[in-house]
């Protein structure tokens, strides 16, 4: 298959797959379970799918990188999934959708402070259009006030500076390492202290008869092995094809599948949300724009 064609085959599966993720999210926290046990358990799912190639991939890692495969785990999948799912136990999944796109802005920002990466012009400006969307995108909420709701937010945003550092930890550290190799390896590795969690919060306690629990552990699962497990294997492949920053922008189409979603389940939505997201997208827009001299 031709490499572009394959590239945004990639890109809109994987808008299409973490767009749907914030909703199933909210699936898991509205049936029975808490936060970290919705968490928990798309952690654990996702590394026993893939525990069962985890060992002979781990022997084909070079040892020097074996670091970069598990700090990438820590920071591309485990922290950020509890980040999601404590913030969503107060705000709707279509909003986490939206502030989900901000990672490609981080993306040039950790670029340009940590990674000596050159920042244009076209890529301030787009920066600062993009905070302006996100800023108006919580005022239009009417969260501005509310300091317990803007720690919420505080979290998305945190989420995705922490998938910002590790688009540009992947490419480049694990490059040369197959996508395959790199998810195994690091959810089987996350999978442990996330199984831990489970245990501690009472998870097993709970009444696996219940049909609430069965829902809830149901959407964690999918989370787990489709929203982690192979949407990372296939976010690992578009870094390394397409580069850190064409994969970031998967977050242009994550928010439309995640309001679209927002709208199905008769969430808050209204046009001034809608501009709010647009001016975001046109910030990126803008950073991203490859400029001719």
């Amino acid at each position: 298959m031709n490499k572009t064609i394959n590239d945004w085959l990639l890109f809109f599966l994987l808008s299409i797959i973490w767009g749907s993720s914030f909703i199933l999210i909210k699936i898991g926290l509205n049936n029975q379970l808490s936060a970290y046990q919705v968490a928990a358990i798309r952690i654990t799912s996702a590394g026993l799918v893939l525990s069962p190639i985890a060992f002979g991939a781990c022997r084909k890692i070079p040892v020097g990188k074996l670091h970069y495969v598990l700090l990438s785990g820590l920071l591309g999948s485990f922290i950020p999934a509890f980040l999601f799912c404590i913030a969503e136990e107060e705000i709707d999944s279509s909003l986490a959708g939206m502030l989900n796109c901000l990672t490609p802005i981080f993306v040039i920002v950790i670029g340009a402070l940590f990674f000596k990466i050159k920042t244009s012009t076209n890529k301030i400006i787009g920066v600062i259009v993009a905070f302006v969307g996100s800023v108006l995108l919580v005022i239009s909420n009417g969260h501005m006030q509310e300091s317990r709701h803007l720690l919420y937010l505080s979290l998305i945003v945190l989420a995705t500076v922490f998938y910002a550092i590790n688009v540009q930890l992947v490419s480049r550290h694990l490059s040369a390492i197959p996508s395959l190799q790199i998810a195994a390896v690091a959810l089987t590795f996350i999978a442990i202290p996330a199984s831990s969690i489970l245990v501690a919060t009472g998870y097993f306690s709970l009444s696996f008869t219940s049909v609430s629990f069965l829902v809830a552990t149901s959407a964690g699962i999918v989370l787990g092995i489709l929203g982690t497990a192979i949407a990372t294997i296939m976010f690992y492949a578009l870094v390394k094809s397409a580069g850190g920053l064409f994969a970031s922008m998967v977050t242009y189409g994550i928010p439309f599948v995640a309001i679209s979603w927002g709208i199905y389940y008769n969430e808050g939505f209204s046009l001034v949300k809608t501009g709010c997201l647009l001016i975001i997208l046109f910030g990126i827009y803008i950073a991203n724009k490859k400029v001719h001299t």
